[in-house]
This record gives C-alpha cells, structure tokens and sequence, in this order.
C-alpha cells in the first residue's frame, strides 16, 4: 500500500479514537508530508475541520508554488468545502482511498484540471460504512444533511 494513504488511514484512525469521524489526509510535497489531520469537527466543535482542512492548517502557511506541486491524499472523496480548497491552493493531484460511501465534488476537481486518483481502498470503506451505520446523525451532521 502507498505509504501515504497509509498515513491518511492512520489519522482516519486517530480521529475515530478521538470519538470523531474517521476521515484522515496528508498533504505530500517532494516525497514529504508536510501536513496531516483528521475530521475533528466534533472533537473541536468546528463547522469547518474536515480532514483536508486539518490537513491544510497543520501544514501552516507555505509559498503558493509549494501546494501548486504537492499531492493531497485522504481517505474520502472531498466534498464542496474541501474541494474548493483543492481549487484554492491549486493543489493538482489528489489521491482517493474511496468514493463509494459519499458522492463529494471529484467531477468538480476533474472539470477544474485536478488529476483525481481513485484507489477504492477496503479498509477506507468499511471504516466508513461501520462509523456510518453506528453514528448516522453525526455523518449526517458532517455533510450537511437533517437526516
């Protein structure tokens, strides 16, 4: 498994123990992670820390160039919030681990010149379908649904 989304799964992880959603990302340039996080939108009481996000606050202020050569990985397909942030810093390639459990905007990023690679990774999804069959109104709160 690319050791990347590896790392992604393994904040996925984190924030899942943290009694938060389990969706992880690392942000790589040159062959380095320079940011990493997970959904803490429970754990903080934010409107905003999906994984990406995180993952883009923990990597700090950089020179545009820096995330216009980067790879953003995570564990779920990004959603609009997120994606506009993809567009935003011009990040151009974004590894998937699934796709399946939540439609998000991979066309929007596609459409925009954003290389998209899907992996359809097993442990991405079941760690999904579990926390989603376990905590519907917490997923459903997360992407902005009632129910």
């Amino acid at each position: 498994m690319d050791p990347f989304l590896l790392e992604a799964i393994n904040e996925a992880k984190k924030g899942l123990e943290e009694g938060g959603i389990p969706i992880g990302s690392v942000i790589v340039h040159d062959g380095k992670i320079i940011g990493q996080g997970h959904n803490r939108r429970i754990q903080k009481g934010s409107a905003v820390l999906h994984g990406e996000m995180d993952a883009l606050e923990n990597a700090g202020r950089l020179p545009a160039k820096t995330y216009q050569e980067s790879v953003l990985y995570t564990t779920l397909r990004p959603c609009s919030m997120c994606s506009g942030a993809i567009l935003l810093y011009g990040i151009p390639k974004v590894i998937v681990g699934e796709n399946e459990t939540f439609l998000g905007e991979e066309e929007l990023l596609k459409s925009r010149g954003v290389e998209v690679v899907v992996v359809n990774d097993e442990t991405c999804k079941q760690m999904m379908k579990d926390f989603i069959s376990a905590n519907p109104e917490l997923w459903n709160e997360d992407i902005g649904e009632d129910d």
